[in-house]
């Protein structure tokens, strides 16, 4: 068994920690620091944070905050490559998570062998996100793995990185002052539950056997959280819950 089996097996904590570094942020010049902590909890080597488009607000975009090296990011500003980056165009297609591999046109894999060669990474995913106010996010993570540990590490993570995206979202949304939280309803202490199990990666079977209920109800109650709490999946949910102070994690 390799480390980064070890790791996924034995750090179940990782999650909890990662909401608890980002619930600690109290202005946006403290996210890059708390991006590095979570790099090291999940073994990646960078993470970035891109703001596309925020609803009808007027502060000029993109924003971003991230770990990858200056000199790229000066690079990519200094380029305006928000225009060629093949990444952004993902917001376009895709609301699930993508593999940069994935990303195979000509131009693509020039792009990320630049990236490649200025320290980003070998490997790389991005997490879409949508806002209910027309937010356009994408939140994305690299390693320099071997490719078959990288299949591991995004088999582990996956989950743990969408919750981590969507409270990412929620934050730095709100350390911009921008219009996200809304008056959202108190949940029933079943949804808190379902949420909480749904975060430490229960699937609904398992937690109707958890709260000795009928896998229908598990469904059902998730149902209700995400119509009170606005989410369209239930990892969204799950971080908007936790920003909100709803649940523990």
């Amino acid at each position: 068994m390799n480390n980064l089996e070890n790791c996924a097996m034995n750090d179940t904590g990782r999650l909890s920690a990662s909401l608890t570094l980002l619930q600690s942020i109290d202005n946006s010049d403290q996210l890059e620091n708390v991006l590095l902590q979570i790099c090291r909890l999940f073994s990646l080597k960078h993470m970035t944070f891109l703001v596309v488009r925020a609803g009808a607000a007027p502060t000029q975009y993109p924003y971003y905050c991230t770990t990858y090296p200056k000199p790229w990011t000066e690079a990519y500003v200094a380029g305006n490559f928000f225009d060629t980056d093949p990444v952004i165009e993902i917001l376009g297609w895709s609301r699930l998570p993508v593999d940069w591999s994935s990303l195979d046109s000509g131009r693509a894999r020039q792009f990320f062998e630049d990236a490649r060669l200025s320290d980003v990474g070998s490997h790389g995913m991005t997490i879409p996100l949508r806002g209910p106010q027309g937010e356009r996010c994408l939140f994305s993570v690299s390693s320099d793995h071997s490719c078959a540990d990288w299949s591991i590490l995004k088999s582990n993570s996956t989950r743990e990185l969408s919750i981590i995206s969507h409270l990412l979202h929620e934050k730095v949304l709100s350390e911009l002052d921008l219009p996200t939280r809304r008056s959202w309803r108190a949940l029933s202490p079943r949804e808190r539950q379902c949420l909480e199990h749904i975060a430490s990666g229960l699937i609904p079977k398992q937690i109707a056997a958890k709260l000795s209920i009928s896998e229908s109800s598990v469904r059902l109650y998730l149902r209700s959280a995400r119509r009170k709490l606005d989410a369209k999946t239930s990892h969204q949910a799950v971080a908007r819950a936790s920003f909100c102070e709803m649940i523990k994690i």
